[in-house]
């Protein structure tokens, strides 16, 4: 049993809301959301600060800094925020579900995330390349992974 099943998402420390992150880079994916009908798409566009090997930010302690519109997620943050994907341990959380048994916090591996198709390692573009976010469609950030 872990913290997590012991605290609710306010109650957690610093240390502990930080790790329930998998790095799974999903949510640095660019979304676009149709401005008449609320809908929201994925693209397999990264922030510009995402690595694209690592799915992990490459300067997560200034990224709001350098990335003015990054969001924090915090516990009252979490109840508005609607584009997490479905395996996110904060949305999975706040929905009153577990961790997925590929979350590093279970199995103690870090590369599990990628190992369970999880990650957008591999699977991003940069920003910089990309052209229009509407070319860049896709439905896998808003899924369950599939074990590759």
């Amino acid at each position: 049993m872990g913290f997590w099943h012991d605290k609710t998402l306010a109650e957690m420390s610093k240390a502990e809301w930080e790790s329930l992150c998998d790095g799974c880079g999903r949510c640095c994916l660019h979304k676009l959301r149709d401005e008449d009908t609320d809908e929201l798409s994925f693209t397999n566009v990264a922030c510009g600060l995402l690595d694209l090997k690592t799915a992990r930010c490459s300067d997560y302690a200034r990224r709001r800094t350098k990335i003015p519109d990054c969001v924090q997620l915090t516990p009252k943050k979490l109840k508005t925020v609607d584009w997490l994907p479905p395996s996110c341990a904060y949305r999975r959380l706040q929905e009153g579900k577990d961790l997925p048994s590929w979350h590093p916090l279970i199995t103690g591996r870090a590369e599990s995330v990628i190992e369970a198709g999880a990650s957008a390692a591999g699977r991003a573009i940069s920003e910089r390349d990309a052209g229009p976010l509407e070319h860049h469609l896709v439905e896998w950030p808003g899924q369950l992974p599939r074990r590759p």
